[in-house]
């Protein structure tokens, strides 16, 4: 499973022109499914994105995780994530879940993240989405969960 974070001080999802998530300061997540990836997989990446410290504290060091300071989290399915652009000019998508598995293991990780922190928005599985953010320093992560 991968999940690209970036620390955002806004971010929105919109399709067809209607904004269906939005956050203020938190976490953008784009969220890459791959065909090995299970639910302790995705338990996996839930626990190590609200534990990871990317937030400012008092000295303004990277100290405070999301949920120490109230923030949002933005989750949006992009299966483009898990391509393989190692070779040729066309992404190859082997590794990518098939969409009904990803769709069934993107609805149990936001359920589960749902659990486990309040301040949850999402985009719409497999929809045509326009994603709006403010990047916060830019501060982006990869996170790879096997």
């Amino acid at each position: 499973m991968l999940g690209l974070i970036q620390r955002v001080t806004s971010a929105s999802v919109s399709v067809n022109h209607d904004i269906v998530g939005e956050i203020q300061q938190g976490i953008l997540l784009l969220l890459g499914i791959q065909k090995t990836d299970t639910e302790e997989t995705a338990n996996k990446l839930i626990d190590k994105i609200l534990a990871y410290r990317i937030f400012a504290d008092a000295d303004n060091k990277m100290n405070c995780n999301v949920q120490q300071i109230d923030g949002g989290i933005l989750v949006v399915s992009q299966f483009t994530l898990a391509a393989d652009t190692k070779k040729g000019l066309r992404p190859s998508f082997s590794s990518a879940a098939p969409p009904r598995q990803a769709q069934e293991l993107y609805n149990y990780f936001v359920t589960q993240l749902h659990n486990k922190h309040k301040k949850i928005a999402t985009g719409i599985f497999a929809a045509d989405m326009k994603v709006s953010l403010v990047n916060d320093g830019p501060v982006t992560f990869m996170l790879e969960m096997e």
